[in-house]
């Protein structure tokens, strides 16, 4: 009789990292599991770089998107994560993967940063109300109250849909900030309106009041610092980041 060996399936340990993210989980609802200010995310394979090449990721913009997604271990809704916080997240996905060194060429110059060295932007914990995503700020050149969010991954794609949208319909149009406020606020005086929120942008929202209202958004919005100071400048500029960071040998 001939004999039969059982022969066990190789068990491979995959590592993982916690990685803590900017918001410190405060903007989400507690029920969330982003609320706990952290997410675990795994270390990257092979089999994750095929995503990298994934001609139809790249086409659609959303590759990045995709290596995350398939990175993170941690039970949460991807569409939730705040802009800022999904920063993080890639870098620490980087980091993971290739390593912490990062080389790209700025004006002519070969930089290398230690992504290791990048630190979370400050930000005041005590205008937050734990658990809500939105923020009240009086427009300084008009009487005017409204309330904003900071923007999610669900919000930056219903963005860019819409800005596909109106350029299919008209080409030259690129109405991309004042789509995006249209997303970032709330409520104006009260009212939550889509409606009303969208007549406010397009025909009451001093150019002024705008600029005051972004500025405000990146000193409260939970974020990590992507910027550097290239050799022999004292202005800081952004990181610049695009397939390659994820693909150093990439051409």
């Amino acid at each position: 009789m001939e004999q039969v060996t059982n022969q066990e399936t190789p068990k491979f340990n995959f590592p993982t990292e916690i990685i803590d993210l900017p918001s410190k989980g405060l903007l989400y609802p507690k029920d969330n599991p982003l609320s706990s200010g952290k997410v675990e995310i795994r270390y990257m394979t092979a089999a994750h770089e095929d995503i990298l090449t994934n001609q139809s990721y790249i086409e659609k913009g959303t590759v990045l998107d995709k290596l995350m997604q398939a990175l993170i271990v941690s039970p949460i809704n991807y569409d939730d994560i705040i802009v800022g916080d999904k920063n993080a997240i890639m870098i620490s996905c980087r980091v993971l993967g290739y390593g912490k060194h990062y080389s790209f060429t700025y004006n002519g110059q070969e930089e290398t940063i230690d992504l290791t060295s990048l630190t979370d932007k400050k930000f005041d914990e005590s205008i937050i109300t734990p658990g809500v995503n939105e923020f009240k700020f009086d427009l300084p050149n008009t009487s005017n109250t409204i309330t904003f969010k900071i923007l999610t991954h669900a919000d930056e794609k219903n963005i860019d849909a819409e800005l596909a949208g109106l350029k299919k319909i008209k080409k030259d149009s690129s109405p991309e900030l004042s789509t995006r406020l249209k997303y970032i606020i709330t409520s104006v005086n009260g009212d939550r309106t889509p409606k009303s929120i969208r007549d406010f942008v397009d025909n009451h929202l001093l150019a002024m009041d705008s600029r005051a209202l972004r500025e405000y958004i990146k000193k409260v919005q939970p974020d990590i610092d992507l910027t550097f100071f290239p050799d022999r400048s004292d202005k800081s500029v952004n990181i610049p980041i695009g397939l390659n960071f994820f693909w150093p040998d990439s051409n």
